[in-house]
């Protein structure tokens, strides 16, 4: 008998602005940016990629691009949805 496992997808427990924060804050921590890239496309996808598309004043299918792996987005594109997400990046001293 195999045992079978459903994918895992962070979507489905980023279900509070508690937990997404706490979320996006251990990945900005990660020395590889794609991670932190990886994350604020999970939280969109929890809060849905048309709305937060439209909300950062992009295209959805520009959104998906721009979050995708391998994809190097401007600064300026990921503070556009991080405040659409309700976010914002705030520096403290190490």
């Amino acid at each position: 008998m195999k045992t079978t496992y459903a994918p895992f997808d962070a979507a489905d427990y980023l279900n509070n602005d508690e937990v997404i924060t706490e979320y996006l804050a251990a990945a900005a921590e990660d020395p590889d940016p794609a991670v932190f890239i990886a994350a604020i496309g999970d939280v969109a996808k929890a809060r849905g990629i048309a709305q937060i598309a439209k909300e950062a004043g992009l295209g959805r299918e520009s959104l998906y691009k721009t979050l995708k792996v391998g994809a190097h987005p401007r600064f300026e594109t990921i503070k556009a949805v991080l405040h659409a997400l309700g976010m914002k990046m705030t520096i403290v001293p190490e």
